[in-house]
């Protein structure tokens, strides 16, 4: 059936007159998290084994996309359960390791009402967090978990959106809706001065690390093995590099 499809498609794109991978190159599909969408769109444009379309949102919502039975070539994660877990139940490759990053406080780059993790326990305070479910959501959750629990409470208490994907976030946080939001150091880097970065105490920041893996049943495994190598050596690890991701 994906064969059929991938069939259908491709007569449809040469009657377009358009084409994503060019010179008769494939075109594959990587699910990746909302994060990483500044350095894998810079990553695709130097990626010659093969055209790329992009899906980003959620690590949860992308992995509960694949067991719904979507059909990425390659799936890419902020944490390391979701790929683990899809691994376990035969729907991926084995996840590799290939970046970290840095949780902090974005708050708007000209407010100065938040400058520490204490000042989102006051009262009046509006923030914007990941949900639960979703990797930013559980970083964050890691994090209140180290405060004393008066102040945890209270910072819980302010939170006053529980955004999809840390995208959902930075747009709270950069259009003044909320007074500060937890995200990467990264989203903070990407946002064109928009948004100031507030960085946590060393004993409450969480391991924040990326796996990627290939997905099983995918009509390109070279393309997408290649894709993923780039990750840790060449043009992709250059992209990550650029973007302010730090190494696995």
């Amino acid at each position: 059936m994906r064969r059929a499809l991938a069939g259908l498609a491709a007569i449809a794109l040469l009657a377009s007159g358009c084409g994503g991978g060019g010179d008769g190159n494939p075109t594959i599909k990587v699910s990746a998290a909302a994060s990483l969408k500044r350095a894998f769109e810079s990553y695709a444009k130097s990626f010659h084994d093969a055209g790329v379309s992009f899906s980003f949102a959620g690590s949860d919502e992308l992995a509960a996309q694949i067991r719904q039975g979507a059909e990425p070539d390659v799936f890419a994660a902020a944490n390391t359960r979701l790929p683990h877990d899809l691994y376990a139940d035969g729907l991926v490759e084995r996840p590799i390791r290939f970046a970290s990053n840095q949780l902090v406080i974005a708050v708007p780059a000209g407010s100065g009402k938040v400058k520490s993790i204490a000042d989102l326990a006051r009262s009046g305070i509006r923030l914007a967090a990941g949900a639960p479910s979703v990797p930013i959501g559980s970083y964050t959750r890691e994090v209140l978990a180290g405060l004393p629990g008066g102040e945890a409470h209270a910072v819980e208490r302010n939170i006053r959106s529980n955004e999809p994907d840390v995208a959902g976030i930075v747009a709270k946080v950069a259009q003044g809706a909320v007074d500060a939001g937890f995200v990467y150091i990264t989203d903070v880097k990407a946002a064109g001065g928009r948004l100031r970065a507030i960085e946590l105490p060393a004993s409450l920041q969480p391991e924040v690390v990326y796996e990627i893996a290939v997905v099983k049943g995918t009509d390109h495994p070279d393309q997408a093995r290649a894709f993923v190598r780039g990750l840790r050596a060449g043009a992709g690890r250059s992209a990550l590099d650029g973007a302010g991701f730090g190494r696995p």
